[in-house]
Parts: structure tokens; sequence; C-alpha cells
């Protein structure tokens, strides 16, 4: 008798285990299918209401979006390689401003990553908001992306709103917001993120731009979108 109820309570337990499991992978999976179909979202806006929000370009040049995308690799390969287990790091470069979002675990890390993206040429100022403890697990991250992706839709339906000149980094709670934007898109984008249910705090780290340079890049962009010839003017 022992035994068999033994036995019932392993096999409980497994089956709650896999559960939440599945329910993880299930957030996963819905993040990234939310994620990767954002753009058509956008596309098929056009003609509503969203149309002016979701299909604006980004307002990097396309010369920095691939310096972007140069120290997100290099620095994530490095990083990953330096400590390993000893971390969870993730680098998020917009407009070469670095933002470092995770788990180290002890503050010696914390500082030596920092130093090293604050070292890399082509970073132009680092934000470390590394947290001190454990690293996260899969099923927290699996949240996050999740998160992520709910604060992207909410974005791309909002009027007014150049969600593909921005970045969303969720941590836990706490999101992170990145972007050339003017002031009002910024005090936008910062209250829908904290409407989003799931969000209890948010940090921005927006590069403010004027109505006139908003709308020479937006000019800009439609005359060449591939191409453009200035970088954005800062105020």
């Amino acid at each position: 008798m022992a035994l068999i109820i033994f036995c019932s309570i392993n096999f409980f337990k497994h089956a709650k285990e896999m559960h939440m499991q599945i329910q993880s992978f299930r957030k996963l999976v819905i993040a990234v299918v939310m994620t990767s179909q954002l753009s058509a979202c956008g596309v098929l806006a056009v003609g509503g209401v969203a149309a002016g929000a979701s299909v604006m370009a980004d307002r990097r040049t396309p010369g920095v979006q691939a310096i972007d995308n140069g120290i997100e690799f290099e620095a994530n390969a490095a990083l990953g390689k330096k400590f390993g287990d000893n971390a969870h790091i993730n680098v998020t470069s917009f407009n070469q401003k670095v933002l470092l979002t995770g788990e180290v675990k002890n503050a010696g890390i914390k500082s030596e990553a920092g130093a090293y993206v604050k070292a890399m040429k082509n970073a132009r100022s680092v934000f470390n908001e590394l947290i001190i403890g454990p690293n996260s697990t899969y099923t927290a991250r699996a949240n996050d992306s999740y998160l992520e992706s709910k604060i992207k839709t909410q974005m791309i339906f909002t009027d007014q709103l150049p969600s593909n000149s921005m970045s969303i980094i969720a941590e836990g709670s706490s999101v992170y917001l990145m972007g050339i934007l003017t002031q009002n898109e910024a005090d936008l984008a910062k209250k829908v993120a904290s409407n989003t249910n799931g969000v209890k705090d948010v940090y921005v780290y927006f590069d403010l731009i004027s109505v006139e340079e908003k709308n020479r890049l937006e000019k800009q962009g439609k005359a060449d979108q591939t191409t453009p010839n200035s970088p954005p003017k800062f105020q």
C-alpha cells in the first residue's frame, strides 16, 4: 500500500512538472510566432487605423543597424565564452547605445562585462542593468519573450508610435525600451508598456529627436528606404 501511494505521489509530481514545462514551451512558441508575424501585421494594417504607426521604417541608417548587429554578436559571443554558466547576459544595441540585462554570479562579473562592452570601439554608451543572482530559468525566459511580444503588439497597433524604430527588452516584470523618438512618442511608448499586464517597472533609454527631425527622417525614408543619407540629429 505504501509503495502504491509513493508511486502515485511521484506520478502526480512528474505530471505537474511536465505540465509546467509544456505551458512554458507553449508561451515560448506563441512569443516566437507573434514576433515573427509582427511585420506582416504591420503590412496588413495598411489602409486601417494602425497603418501610420505600424509600417514606419527604422530611423537608424542601414550602416548603424549593421553596427548594432555587430556589437550584439561580438559581445554576446565574447561574454558567453568568458563567463559560461556563471552568467546569463543579454546584449541589446540600438543606435550604438548598449544595454546589458540578465543575471551574473557576482559584482565582479557584472563589472567585467560592463567594462568589456565599454571598450568596444563602436559602443557609444553602455547601460549595465545586470542583476547579481542565479541564472534565470527557461520558464522565466519564455515568460520574458511572451511579455515582449505582447508589448510589441500593443506598440504596433498604437497610432503615431514608430514601433519599428524601437527595441523592447523584458526581464521579469521590468521592461527596458530603446529607440529614436520624439518626446511625445517616448511618453506614449512608456505609457503603453506600463499599461501592459505583467509589467511592474519601465526604464527608457531613448535618443530624443525634434518633430522637425522626425519629419525629415520620414520624408527621407519614403524617398529612399535603402540608403538614407543623414543620421538622426538628437536633441
